[in-house]
């Protein structure tokens, strides 16, 4: 028996979205999580007590920085992490 909880595991053909509101810290500890998956290998995997999304990634990966000083400053980091496809090109004989 484990005390592992029961996760749902999301995988390629569905779509899944999950937003919250941490604070700095909480994220924090997040991004560098995620760095640290980036920098040592080609897969990273999220994890939550619901679920869980493993995701293969390619490269290059992009970064869109977007900062609006007018009112109440906002700055919105977006990372957008390519898949990784397996498949080849076909040969020419």
């Amino acid at each position: 028996m484990t005390d592992e909880p029961d996760r749902t595991t999301i995988r390629a053909g569905r779509t899944f979205e999950q937003e919250c509101r941490l604070d700095a810290n909480a994220i924090g500890e997040f991004l560098v999580s995620l760095g640290e998956q980036l920098s040592d290998g080609d897969d990273i995997t999220t994890v939550d007590d619901e679920c869980e999304l493993p995701f293969a990634f390619g490269e290059p990966i992009g970064v869109e920085i977007d900062f609006d000083g007018v009112g109440e400053p906002e700055l919105e980091i977006e990372v957008e992490i390519p898949g990784r496809f397996d498949e080849r090109a076909p040969r020419i004989e």
